[in-house]
């Protein structure tokens, strides 16, 4: 593998513009994948949410609360995201 990037390096020397750009795009491209694992998370999280005020409906202001809070965290995964991508692809 080491060996490969090395190469890729060597063939874009010539080309660095391009070649900056285009990696630039496409660490943007995998910088925006972080948003939907965060979704998979975030809808998990609420999922269980529902589940344990299924079961025990008394505490259902502590689960919604906790949740909420957990929601709100996780959140900022997928705002740093798009903040790195926007940056990634403007900045160059």
């Amino acid at each position: 593998m080491l060996n490969f990037l090395s190469n890729l390096l060597a063939d874009a020397a010539g080309h660095t513009e391009f070649f900056a750009k285009g990696m630039a795009y496409l660490a943007a491209g995998i910088a925006i994948l972080t948003g939907f694992s965060q979704g998979i998370g975030q809808g998990f999280a609420a999922g269980k949410a529902v589940e344990a005020i299924a079961r025990q409906p008394e505490a259902s202001g502590k689960i919604t609360s906790t949740m909420i809070i957990g929601q709100a965290i996780a959140e900022t995964t997928g705002l740093y995201a798009l903040l790195i991508a926007i940056l990634l692809i403007f900045a160059t």
